[in-house]
Formats: structure tokens, C-alpha cells, sequence
């Protein structure tokens, strides 16, 4: 399997979630060097909420 892991090469969000009895984690990288880690359902869900709010495509969209 790929390495779905942000990079400031390749930013993004990736979220994992194995099993429904295990933590949620989340990485995330902004192309504008922004880095954000979180573990646990309700810190994922506010990373997520985070980043596509102010990083990701909403960021992108606003440095232009």
C-alpha cells in the first residue's frame, strides 16, 4: 500500500481509523508549511474541521 502520509511535497489530510474500537489519528500539511497531528475521534474531528476551513483547498483559494 501507498504511503498516504502529507509531506510539504505532497500536502493533505490522511485520517486512519482501523477498527471501530481503536482512536482515530490524523496528519495533516498545508502548502504553506502548516503541520497539524491529532489522536482520538473528537481531536481528528476538530483537526478535519480545522483544516478544511483554514488550510487545505480553503487556504489555497484565499492566497490567490
Amino acid at each position: 500500500m501507498a504511503d498516504l502520509t502529507p509531506t510539504p511535497d505532497r500536502p493533505g489530510l490522511h485520517v486512519t481509523k482501523p477498527d471501530p474500537t481503536t482512536p482515530a489519528t490524523a496528519t495533516a500539511v498545508c502548502h504553506c508549511g502548516a503541520t497539524a497531528t491529532a489522536t482520538g475521534d473528537n481531536q481528528v474531528r476538530a483537526l478535519v474541521e480545522g483544516y478544511t476551513a483554514n488550510q487545505g483547498p480553503a487556504h489555497h483559494r484565499k492566497s490567490r
